[in-house]
């Protein structure tokens, strides 16, 4: 057999057999029931609530308009005075101790974000490494603006963007709109 009398081999066979083993695997999933597709779409939160049983919210995070504005950077969870604090992350204890006359805790977590929980008595230090639902403290009574016996103000932040922590636990957060028009607008037929 000279070369060229040998056949040509072409490469077509073998994008047949990729097209052939992707339409497979494309049938397949196709047969997998909706439920199970829906629950591997639908990720794991993020965080877990710092108490147990899952809180009344009892003040909602209210982000500011500017770095430095007024706002509510964090929520506020109804306890008991005791209630043990947990953890909702694996990270480390970066401040334990007291803040401005409360007891605080923060904790630094993968992803750059830091959660902090006040105001408590807190039994760990700086330094020690805690998991996810680890007790980092006590909640104490005394939280501004508390509306029950104690409350847990619970904040997350990356870097210096305060989070809304209901939406990290899987959880939506109140949902406000904010006025477009200003105050005296309202006062005044048609505005200004």
């Amino acid at each position: 057999m000279t070369v060229s009398t040998c056949p040509r081999i072409r490469p077509r066979p073998v994008f047949a057999l990729l097209a052939a083993l992707f339409l497979g695997f494309a049938g397949l999933s196709a047969t997998i029931p909706a439920t199970a597709a829906t629950a591997a779409s639908k990720p794991e939160p993020r965080l877990s609530w710092p108490l147990s049983p899952v809180p009344k919210v009892t003040r909602y995070f209210d982000a500011p308009d500017t770095p430095f504005g007024p706002g509510h950077r964090g929520v506020d969870l109804a306890a008991t005075p005791g209630q043990q604090v947990l953890a909702a992350a694996e990270g480390v204890v970066v401040f334990a101790g007291v803040l401005a006359g409360r007891g605080v805790v923060s904790v630094d977590h993968d992803g750059g974000l830091r959660t902090t929980y006040e105001p408590v008595t807190p039994s760990v230090s700086a330094g020690d490494q805690v998991y996810r639902g680890q007790p980092l403290g006590a909640v104490v009574p005394g939280h501004p603006r508390c509306t029950v016996a104690a409350c847990l103000h619970w904040g997350v932040r990356r870097g210096h963007d305060y989070l809304d922590p209901l939406t990290l636990t899987g959880e939506q957060g109140e949902i406000r709109l904010k006025p477009y028009f200003s105050r005296e607008d309202a006062l005044v037929p048609g505005g200004r």
